[in-house]
């Protein structure tokens, strides 16, 4: 614990499930090293932020300020107008905010933001408080976009997508595993976030990684040499890592939805690891042609399966026609299976009946499942989830790959790895690393471990002296 008293940290994030998850994480992590914590995010969550916050965050102060849009603007729809207007009226009403809230009794000694809001970075130089990055993402994602930011060179051309990357500790990835924000292809909304991303990197002393050494230690290690990332995840509440009551029951968690704790007395039902569970994530939505893939792979695997299809986001576009599961499919599945809007997605994955997760491959979920002890059988979708599914199933060897075209996979291909993940030759093997991942993953964490270390050498290096 931190001895001297009134240490004041600032976070800094976007109102996006994935990113206000792991950012609150951390703030309880530094609360528990002593440190006082302000956490900022932009207000178009505020009402649902704090009403569904549960529990309230204690030694947490929650703070809000403008990004310059209505709460009714799609802010995932048009993403480009909402990163144009943080980074202009967000930044503004930010520093207004900072200046707000710097007073004799509280100035910050830190400022940490996320990857969304890099211009945070000039507003700390400003002011003259040293700040640092929270990576959201794996090390390997990392050291991917630094890397062709500022080593172009090193990549091979675009066109062939099974020619690999010469990059160091990432030679297993090829063409078809990088993130498509350094394709040719991405819109520039995209490649310019990316590029103002790794130019704050530049301005910042630490990287703080949302995940851990051991589980990546080859590519944390080249990092050595450009920008290091020092980890300290896994991110994920503590009843994951079992950590003590006291601490689980002081967890904080962001859902965008209500969850449905139905599904949980349903699992209860179900023999251990039986159960398939399915869910995308916070952002991205099944196509038709895919939930009708999913539904038919499901259904003709005759195994009980928890499925998450999110609500119709009130402010979407209304003309559009939700994509729905057939009828038949719902009538025919009854006994076996359940749909649900949300669900509290770490309960789940903890659950005994749960046998696999059919994910995006979205980090936060990932680590969620890895930490659950949990198999997954990777259906990546944009971002850096290609590149993350590569990583699960060639390195880590804890899950299977859907083989997709068009962004879609057949119904014979969900129904193939179903079946390989729960009975195939390779399945005991994948279920054993997982579970040595998981109590890796606690032992990292815990007094000693290499990211409870590098937590603390973190504050060590921010207050000028050791605790």
């Amino acid at each position: 614990m931190v001895a001297e008293e009134n240490i004041h940290f600032l976070l800094v994030t976007v109102a996006m499930q994935g990113h206000l998850n792991p950012t609150f994480r951390l703030a309880k992590r530094l609360v528990s090293k002593g440190i006082h914590v302000t956490l900022a995010t932009n207000d178009t969550s505020l009402h649902h932020i704090t009403e569904n916050i549960t529990p309230k965050p204690p030694g947490i102060t929650l703070t809000f300020f403008s990004d310059g849009l209505s709460p009714e603007f799609n802010r995932v729809d048009d993403f480009e107008l909402y990163i144009k207007s943080m980074r202009t009226i967000g930044s503004k009403n930010l520093s207004n905010l900072i200046s707000k809230l710097t007073t004799p009794d509280r100035s910050f000694r830190c400022i940490i933001f996320g990857p969304f809001t890099p211009w945070v970075a000039d507003i700390a130089a400003e002011k003259k408080i040293p700040c640092a990055m929270l990576w959201i993402q794996s090390s390997t994602t990392y050291s991917v976009f630094y890397n062709f930011l500022k080593n172009p060179n090193l990549f091979p051309s675009f066109e062939n997508p099974e020619e690999y990357v010469n990059l160091p500790g990432l030679q297993f990835l090829q063409v078809k595993d990088l993130p498509p924000y350094i394709l040719p292809s991405c819109p520039p909304v995209f490649f310019e976030l990316l590029s103002d991303i790794v130019h704050a990197i530049d301005k910042v002393k630490w990287v703080l990684g949302h995940s851990f050494t051991e589980l990546e230690e080859e590519v944390v290690n080249s990092m050595d040499f450009l920008h290091p990332i020092y980890p300290i995840g896994p991110l994920v509440s503590p009843f994951l890592l079992n950590q003590d009551e006291t601490t689980s029951l002081n967890d904080i968690n962001v859902d965008l939805w209500k969850a449905e704790n139905s599904c949980i007395e349903w699992l209860d039902k179900k023999p251990n690891s039986s159960v398939i569970y399915i869910s995308f994530g916070s952002v991205i939505e099944f196509s038709q042609k895919q939930l009708e893939n999913l539904s038919i792979g499901l259904k003709n695997s005759n195994r009980p399966f928890l499925w998450v299809i999110k609500p119709k986001q009130k402010n979407s576009d209304e003309k559009k026609k939700p994509d729905e599961l057939p009828d038949s499919f719902l009538v025919n599945t009854k006994a076996n299976g359940m749909v649900v809007t949300w669900c509290d997605q770490e309960k789940v994955l903890m659950h005994k009946a749960v046998g696999c997760f059919i994910t995006h491959c979205g980090w936060n979920s990932v680590l969620e499942a890895m930490v659950a002890g949990v198999p997954v059988i990777a259906y990546p979708g944009g971002s850096d989830q290609a590149t993350v599914a590569k990583f699960l199933v060639d390195v880590l060897k804890i899950g299977v790959r859907l083989n997709i075209e068009d962004g879609v996979a057949s119904s014979e291909e969900v129904e193939r790895c179903i079946m390989q993940i729960s009975d195939g030759p390779e399945a005991a093997e994948m279920k054993k690393r997982v579970l040595g991942l998981q109590e890796l993953a606690k032992k990292v964490v815990a007094e000693g471990g290499s990211s409870d270390k590098n937590i603390k050498q973190f504050i060590s290096d921010v207050i000028g002296k050791t605790f």
